[in-house]
């Protein structure tokens, strides 16, 4: 599902969607350089109890933050050339390590996220506002539930 959201409002939906989210949840962020994506992971990391200052992990490819809800994993795979890179940084020892995954620029390692995982997608709409898709990728119900507890459903 597709919206047009303010800045206020995608605060509101990174606080729902760490409320939503559960144990080995994988969120893959998808959007050009300046749509939100970290923006969206500061505000979702501090809803989920983190009260670091959550830096860019570009460098890093990957930061781990232990003190919220569950264990928040912070990808940024934006440097990776092909999708089957992300195993040599261990990516498959967070994907089930009872924790959440947050993967920014992850249409690049498409190929290689989990058959179930929520997929935002942010374009620019205007200076004030976006233009967010919000789907369930591998799941029907759980897309439904997902929707109608964010407030993105009709």
């Amino acid at each position: 599902m597709e919206k047009i959201l303010t800045f206020n409002q995608l605060d509101i939906l990174a606080e729902k969607m760490a409320s939503y989210v559960e144990k080995n949840s994988v969120i893959a962020l998808i959007g050009d350089l300046g749509t939100g994506k970290t923006t969206f992971v500061k505000k979702f990391a501090k809803a989920f109890g983190i009260d670091e200052n959550l830096k860019s992990p570009t460098f890093n490819y990957v930061l781990e933050y232990l003190t919220g809800k569950y264990p928040l994993y912070h990808f940024d795979v934006y440097r990776l050339s092909s999708g089957d890179e992300i195993y040599e940084i261990g990516y498959e020892d967070y994907i089930n390590n009872d924790g959440v995954c947050l993967i920014e620029w992850a249409n690049i390692i498409e190929t290689e996220l989990p058959k179930e995982f929520i997929k935002i997608e942010f374009q620019y709409d205007g200076d004030e506002t976006r233009k967010v898709s919000l789907s369930y990728i591998g799941n029907a119900e759980k897309e439904r539930e997902m929707l109608e507890y964010v407030g993105f459903s009709n």
